[in-house]
């Protein structure tokens, strides 16, 4: 029963789509790459909502908060502002000019050479980092919740495979022969389905632990675990409260405005209007995203008296503990559409990079718009195939979520400055961007990978040698204090890059000042209600933040 629920409703996600997008002109650029610009603000909301919400996110940010408790929500609400910036100031930009990628920006403010590097590094964080730990965790989460293992009878890691290229060659099949919309399609579907199942999980876990009572639940929860209910993080929790004002906020901003995977669905908005309606609905339900990504992990804790051997484990035991057997296919299904929309969404940005920056730029200039869909789709399969050979060989490589946040930001803060600076500033030049780029990579790969191993196991032997070594909080808080937290260094490598561009720019600027201009090809008035949305939303986080501090 609980695979005929899963392969039932994972049919009828992929019918609606076809027969949703089966109009859309796909050998056109726009047609294949953007959705013919023609989506709406509820398909643009649900394809964002899902794009993010992914094993990884809800296994991994579960698990933290078993670990750590609500001050992790931070990755959620914070989001929420991110994407009020990208509504009211980076989206109309966007559209002005007429974006298909965000490199393509990059490559009228600078030039070719510029663009071609972003969307290289765009390319290697995908393939590298984010496709294999899609893949792989959500693999772990179907293969536990269905037992593969015992179902098919083979051992664990055989199973793990046989999950990663079931998942992958599926979500290749929506990404490159579907393009955005069939993408965007699926994604509000099981945006839907994702809400009500992602709902159920906590809504049982606090039955179970109120007596069938739920609000007695929570009270049960909330009363005999306080220590998890505070919003501000310490120095030794995943996300401590003083970088909310340094690196995080650049995270986000960068993740929801400039990261191609995520602002292709905006790009894609039929006008103005619908892309910031979109968004901010986006943001809107993103505050409530803790429910699901947090609240189940904080039950978890309770349920199993912090007794788990791993923090990733917190959801999938939950499930399995509190879930009707019933529900298990269809959560199964809503799960498996989560897992396929990220991958597809990257899979589909990837192919959109490679196709408009690359093929067409440099390999065949004079391509018609159907070669270059036809070799963006081909490249779309080496990818994936590449993305299913190394996701196998992450398992060793411990916190999935804290792994991926950390390596993203090899590339995420480089490129986030010279977006920054690009709209910002009228005469700074191309080469100050590539200075930029390379800079910002480099500094942030000395810093993550040689010298904070470096400092963190001196302070640990030090600590050693005089016997402070005492306790497991002890020794967290000696890591702590060892070196700056990495979303510290993504400020300081962000605020350091700026300078270096500006100076740059001072000594070599542009003789001809940089000015955007307007390519009509969607309407570009704003939504009138966008500012006020857009502070009730911001005022809704911040007192969030007052109530559980």
């Amino acid at each position: 029963m609980q695979i005929l629920a899963f392969v039932a409703f994972t049919a009828l996600v992929a019918i609606i789509s076809y027969i949703k997008t089966r109009s859309t002109k796909e050998s056109t650029l726009e047609g294949y790459f953007l959705g013919g610009r023609s989506l709406t603000a509820g398909v643009i909301a649900g394809s964002l909502l899902l794009t993010n919400l992914s094993t990884e996110q809800i296994v991994g940010l579960n698990g933290s908060a078993y670990q750590s408790g609500l001050s992790v929500m931070v990755w959620e609400t914070l989001a929420a502002i991110a994407m009020v910036v990208t509504a009211i100031y980076l989206l109309p930009r966007y559209l002005k000019g007429g974006i298909t990628t965000v490199p393509q920006f990059l490559q009228d403010r600078f030039d070719t050479s510029t663009k071609t590097i972003t969307s290289g590094l765009f390319l290697t964080g995908y393939v590298v980092v984010l496709l294999p730990i899609i893949l792989y965790s959500g693999s772990i989460a179907l293969s536990g919740m269905f037992n593969v293992p015992e179902l098919i009878g083979v051992s664990k890691s055989s199973a793990l495979k046989i999950c990663i290229w079931g998942i992958g060659i599926v979500g290749s099949i929506y990404a490159i022969f579907g393009g955005l919309k069939a993408v965007a399609v699926s994604d509000s579907i099981n945006a839907i389905g994702l809400l009500v199942g992602g709902l159920l999980i906590p809504i049982f876990g606090l039955l179970l632990i109120g007596d069938n009572d739920l609000f007695n639940g929570l009270s049960i929860l909330t009363n005999e675990n306080p220590e998890k209910f505070k919003s501000l993080g310490t120095q030794t929790d995943p996300v401590p409260f003083h970088t909310i004002f340094t690196g995080m906020m650049l995270v986000q901003l960068f993740y929801w405005g400039t990261n191609q995977q995520i602002i292709q669905r905006a790009l894609g908005a039929k006008n103005l209007k619908e892309g910031q309606k979109g968004i901010l609905l986006a943001s809107f339900i993103k505050i409530l995203g803790p429910i699901i990504v947090v609240l189940p992990g904080l039950i978890a804790y309770h349920v199993f008296k912090g007794d788990l051997t791993s923090a990733d484990e917190a959801y999938p035991m939950l499930v399995k503990k509190v879930l009707p057997d019933a529900w298990v296919g269809f959560f199964a299904a809503v799960l498996f559409g989560a897992i396929l929309s990220s991958f597809n969404s990257v899979l589909n940005s990837s192919v959109t990079l490679f196709g408009m920056d690359i093929y067409k730029q440099h390999i065949n200039k004079e391509a018609s718009d159907k070669k270059v869909v036809r070799y963006g789709k081909l490249f779309g399969i080496v990818l994936a195939l590449l993305a299913m050979i190394i996701a196998p060989l992450i398992e060793k490589a411990g916190s999935l979520f804290a792994y991926l946040q950390e390596v993203n930001g090899i590339y995420s803060i480089p490129i986030l400055t010279i977006i920054v600076v690009g709209y910002f500033t009228k005469r700074v030049p191309a080469i100050a961007a590539k200075i930029g780029l390379i800079t910002g990579c480099i500094l942030y790969i000395l810093s993550q990978f040689i010298l904070q191993p470096y400092f963190v196991e001196k302070a640990l032997n030090d600590a050693k040698l005089d016997g402070n070594m005492t306790s497991e909080s002890a020794l967290a808080l000696i890591e702590a204090k060892a070196y700056p937290h990495f979303l510290d260094v993504m400020a300081i490598l962000f605020v350091l890059n700026i300078i270096i561009m500006l100076v740059v720019g001072k000594l070599y600027p542009l003789s001809v000042p940089y000015k955007m201009q307007y390519t009509k090809q969607v309407d570009i008035t704003p939504w009138k209600y966008v500012n006020f949305v857009s502070i009730g939303i911001v005022l809704v986080v911040i007192a969030i933040y007052i109530y559980f501090a």
